[in-house]
């Protein structure tokens, strides 16, 4: 072999360890193998990976959040019938019911072709590469991020923030965007910022840019749905609906009643995570009393 010859070959292998390197966009999965995936990025390679074992909520087991349930259906319904339905923002109060509306409205309809991918936040610089990828599917695909928020300067917000309302190429029909969020504007808030209003003379308040800027993700979500800490009364309603899918009888679930207020005063809210935490508790050990 030549000198000519060696340095091709060493070529070759040296860009053979770059494609190694090199950001691949994600591969299509197996479409039937779930109805929910994950999207995963390790290293330059990124896949939808089939998420085996969905969480099998569903919506009349959410309870105390009626009027967030409708709209957030209503927009669903919207979407999958092919008319006009928005990227939302679910915001408010933790454990209250966030993230499980979503996976309800998820095993709801996905036997009319709804299809969830949850993405990490670190990943929603991927966004417009999903997009692709799901564009000419015939299912509907809800883009899933769960608990969102930012810091300065994080690569997703600028990436999220174009896909919703500021790239120049229209987003595909087929994907929406649900997030949810403890933050109702999505990145963290000084009180120093307030510095950067300015006062007129004739009264009129102008909000700084720093303050504008803040607000431009969430403002792009044109549905916003807010969710609210329950009463002592709305939280035993939701510990009654669980313990009743858990399969206690109506003896047990008015015994439990004292408990579960202890359980939510050492817990120190009365949320619908804690009510879930809770009759899942409690329903083992009924079952054990019984054994």
């Amino acid at each position: 072999m030549n000198s000519l010859d060696a340095l091709l070959t060493r070529a070759d292998q040296l860009l053979q360890r770059l494609e190694h390197l090199i950001p691949q966009p994600p591969r299509p999965p197996d479409w039937a193998a779930s109805v929910a995936f994950r999207y995963r990025r390790r290293g330059a390679s990124a896949r939808l990976e089939p998420v085996r074992h969905v969480a099998s909520i569903a919506l009349p087991d959410l309870k105390e959040i009626d009027a967030q349930k409708e709209r957030l259906v209503r927009n669903t319904e919207q979407f999958l019938a092919g008319r006009g339905a928005n990227n939302v923002l679910l915001t408010g109060a933790r454990g209250t019911g966030k993230s499980s509306l979503i996976k309800a409205c998820l095993n709801a309809y996905a036997p009319r072709g709804l299809r969830l991918i949850e993405v990490d936040k670190a990943d929603l610089i991927d966004l417009p590469d999903l997009v692709d990828l799901v564009a000419s599917r015939p299912e509907r695909f809800i883009v899933y991020c769960d608990d969102l928020s930012f810091d300065e300067g994080e690569p997703g917000y600028k990436a999220l923030k174009s896909i919703l309302d500021g790239s120049v190429a229209q987003s595909s029909d087929n994907v929406l965007i649900y997030a949810t969020s403890n933050r109702r504007h999505l990145l963290p808030e000084y009180m120093k910022e307030n510095l950067s209003y300015q006062h007129t003379e004739d009264g009129e308040v102008h909000p700084g840019e720093v303050v504008e800027e803040k607000i431009s993700l969430s403002e792009r979500f044109g549905l916003w749905i807010s969710f609210y800490p329950f009463s002592q009364d709305e939280y035993l309603a939701i510990v009654r609906q669980w313990l009743l899918h858990h399969g206690l009888p109506a003896a047990d679930i008015e015994a439990a009643r004292p408990h579960a207020l202890l359980w939510a005063l050492e817990r120190g809210s009365r949320s619908g995570r804690v009510a879930q935490q809770f009759a899942r508790d409690y329903a083992a050990q009924a079952q054990d009393a019984r054994a």
